[in-house]
């Protein structure tokens, strides 16, 4: 009998198998048994392709990832930069929120996820921010889009009215709250990003010698390294 021309098995494949599997069961219904089963193979075949299933979610998060937009620091506007990237990375985690947790962990080695690293924070410092600040703000940018991947507010309320009735005044229209979760959740999102660079603009150590000191950190320390 011929040999199929092409292989039962690619990391591609193993790669969608596996986020369908996350999507559907959560990130610890991933095991590269259940992998198998679902692509129909026995597990050691996956593992000709992937030793661990850490380097398999590794190239996962890739996957989920690639599309996320850095370019907005390449000319020098720095807010462009971070809106840019903090609505595509929002987009990304929000597809997918079971894997939110693993790569909310950090970049650790992946290629990708430092290449994306090492442009906003030079973006942000040849923008004319100090390396310090521009590492927090990188991490507030993330704690934000994290926090609104990883769970819906609107959603977390009850549809039914009765619920909020007579305890809860104040309330009263909390019951709606789900059936307009997208747009409240998006606009929240927006209000939250919009908020956060309007501070950020009173904080801009902008390039002028009359402008006196950089404003401090939340330590007393300068805002330099």
């Amino acid at each position: 009998m011929a040999r199929p021309r092409t292989p039962l098995l690619s990391r591609m494949r193993i790669q969608e198998a596996a986020l369908v599997l996350v999507d559907r069961d959560g990130l610890e219904g991933l095991s590269m048994r259940k992998l198998a089963q679902e692509l129909g193979v026995q597990a050691p075949s996956l593992y000709s392709h992937y030793s661990t299933k850490e380097e398999l979610l590794n190239d996962v998060v890739d996957r989920i990832t690639e599309g996320i937009d850095v370019s907005g620091f390449k000319d020098g506007d720095w807010k462009r930069g971070l809106t840019v990237w903090a609505r595509s990375y929002r987009d990304a985690l929000a597809a997918h929120p079971n894997m939110v947790a693993f790569i909310a962990s950090g970049p650790g080695r992946r290629e990708e996820a430092l290449r994306r690293a090492d442009a906003i924070h030079g973006g942000l410092v040849s923008a004319g921010w100090p390396a310090r600040l521009a590492t927090m703000i990188g991490a507030s940018i993330r704690y934000l889009v994290v926090g609104a991947a990883i769970n819906s507010f609107a959603r977390g309320f009850d549809a039914d009215a009765r619920v909020y009735q007579d305890r809860y005044p104040n309330l009263s229209q909390a019951h709606r709250l789900p059936e307009l979760a997208a747009r409240i959740d998006r606009d929240s999102f927006e209000l939250a990003l919009n908020a956060f660079l309007t501070g950020l603009e009173a904080l801009y150590p902008r390039k002028r010698t009359d402008s006196g000191p950089v404003p401090p950190g939340p330590d007393g320390a300068d805002g330099g390294e």
